[in-house]
């Protein structure tokens, strides 16, 4: 495999994982998702509101990249979160649109990805300003590991709160040779 088509099964495992762990908090009775749960960003909402914002500010910047991913294009018109705490909703149906759009988009720009983009020095602030210039598929691999980090973290809510998500190893995303 190579390294494009590592980040294709990545974007691929990542929109399954996603439709999984909405699916599994749509389980949850009326008000569980915004329940306080002593996590990181508080509740299993302001979890899943987290990965939006992080995806959505990583999406913007990587919409700047020289090589201009057309399905990045959308990116530029979307708002730009707060900050890594950024509450999109705490209504399920309207955190999982966002995420299916989300999603859509990181497939088909990993489908557009070369390996001469991915070699690229991307020079990027992060959301205190700071300048970085680093390979930008480092920076891919840092996104989806990100994603995954804290999925997580959301699948530990899930099954603290008596709710199963499933299988979620990648493992069973690699194709047998």
């Amino acid at each position: 495999m190579s390294a494009i088509e590592h980040f294709v099964l990545l974007a691929r495992y990542n929109a399954d994982m996603n439709r999984q762990l909405y699916d599994a908090a749509a389980q949850l009775p009326a008000g569980e998702l915004t329940a306080a749960r002593k996590a990181f960003f508080g509740s299993l909402a302001g979890t899943l509101n987290h990965l939006l914002a992080g995806d959505t500010i990583w999406l913007k910047r990587f919409s700047r990249h020289p090589a201009d991913f057309p399905a990045l294009q959308a990116m530029r018109d979307l708002p730009q979160p707060s900050g890594l705490t950024h509450t999109f909703s705490e209504e399920l149906p309207v955190l999982r649109a966002y995420r299916e759009q989300l999603d859509a988009i990181i497939s088909a720009f990993a489908s557009q990805l070369t390996q001469a983009d991915l070699a690229h020095a991307f020079e990027y602030r992060n959301t205190r300003g700071d300048a970085y210039r680093k390979p930008f598929g480092l920076l891919l691999l840092h996104f989806f590991n990100h994603q995954t980090h804290h999925r997580g973290q959301a699948s530990t809510l899930l099954t603290q709160a008596g709710v199963d998500i499933g299988v979620t190893d990648l493992l069973l995303w690699v194709p047998d040779l």
